[in-house]
């Protein structure tokens, strides 16, 4: 890989920078050095997320959360080594080092594809049946998803980024101008994917579209989004963390900090009157729903047709039931446009992720920017 020396930090870097690199330079790897360039370990993905799931904060060093054992390479190796090696260990980078274990450079997977196909069969789910009442007058002649961030809709950039990860199975939920979806998306055979479409005659919920579902099609592990959601996180991680915690459900959660503008008083425990401690204006961290899901197709059965229910509703009788619901920290761009102020910042942000398009198809909604 060219240009590797972007992926080095130093042990007492914190946390928050490593994941601004991971996002930065975009292959899900730093690689922690001391002074001499002599490799300590790596940090990826993965190791961000276990880190935001034993809390361990963002200003920690990155040396709290990093894998002190990865498996390198010494200059020289063969390609067909290189090969074998990334196919054995299913890993995606490999950091090459010298006599002194000195960083010289990384291999990544990219190079040297693992074997076996890409195409994976998970159904994924997109909700765009609502009326974007918080972006009128944009909606009033356009339905949210359907507006165009850049020169494509938003539910195309969420699909393309499905398809750039194998996945070609879309169910689509519409009730708010459903005629606009077919026009556009058709049945999916201009991306050579499928695409069926699943219609609310009233709507039912954030979660009642799944018993729209047809149950016998869906027999793996299946997404659910939200239609009007941009994030470059990786599917394909999030359902191998899914399938290794062996979980019923699992829903993405992000950091949110909300500044208490006022100052915050607490009490001495037994006495109510007599102030224990006094904090101006604090910041408080709580992880919220990101709205993008993992499901088991069990749930499914769980929702009749018809059914109004929202998601939180239903993962709670999933967690009553006993069955395992995860959470899936996400460090990653994303972005919820409910705002108008949302829509422009997305203006400013999808060439970064997504580049310029290679085929672009009007929509009719791009008047309404």
């Amino acid at each position: 890989m060219r240009n590797w020396e972007q992926v080095l930090v130093q042990a007492d870097t914190t946390i928050r920078d490593a994941v601004q690199i991971l996002d930065e330079v975009a292959i899900q790897i730093v690689m922690v050095v001391d002074s001499h360039g002599t490799l300590l370990g790596t940090v990826t993905d993965g190791d961000v997320r276990r880190g935001l799931l034993r809390h361990t904060p963002l200003q920690a060093p990155v040396s709290d959360i990093m894998f002190r054992d990865p498996i390198s390479i010494r200059q020289g190796m063969s390609r067909n080594a290189l090969k074998r090696l990334f196919d054995e260990h299913q890993i995606c980078h490999l950091p090459v080092v010298d006599g002194r274990n000195k960083v010289v450079g990384l291999e990544t997977y990219r190079d040297y594809p693992v074997t076996g196909s890409s195409r994976k069969d998970n159904a994924v789910f997109l909700m765009a049946g609502g009326f974007g009442t918080r972006l009128r007058p944009l909606t009033n002649s356009c339905p949210k998803p359907l507006l165009e961030i850049g020169s494509k809709p938003i539910l195309e950039l969420i699909i393309d980024s499905f398809i750039a990860e194998g996945f070609h199975r879309f169910y689509i939920s519409t009730h708010y101008m459903a005629e606009r979806f077919r026009d556009y998306f058709g049945d999916g055979s201009r991306w050579d994917v499928s695409i069926q479409y699943i219609h609310e005659e009233e709507p039912l919920g954030t979660a009642g579209a799944l018993g729209l579902l047809p149950h016998d099609e869906i027999r793996e592990p299946f997404f659910m989004m939200n239609g009007d959601i941009l994030t470059n996180v990786s599917f394909t991680n999030m359902l191998d963390f899914h399938l290794s915690n062996q979980a019923n459900a699992t829903l993405c959660v992000r950091e949110y900090e909300h500044q208490i503008p006022f100052g915050v008083i607490s009490s001495l425990p037994g006495n109510d009157s007599q102030v224990l401690d006094m904090v101006e204006k604090p910041k408080q961290k709580v992880l919220v729903n990101a709205g993008i899901y993992l499901l088991d197709p069990s749930l499914l059965a769980s929702v009749q047709r018809g059914q109004v229910i929202d998601m939180p509703t239903l993962l709670q009788h999933n967690m009553d039931a006993g069955n395992s619901v995860h959470m899936f920290p996400i460090h990653e761009y994303w972005l919820d446009i409910g705002r108008k102020e949302d829509f422009l910042k997305a203006q400013s942000v999808v060439l970064n992720m997504y580049g310029e398009p290679d085929n672009v198809y009007s929509s009719d909604c791009s008047s309404a920017q």
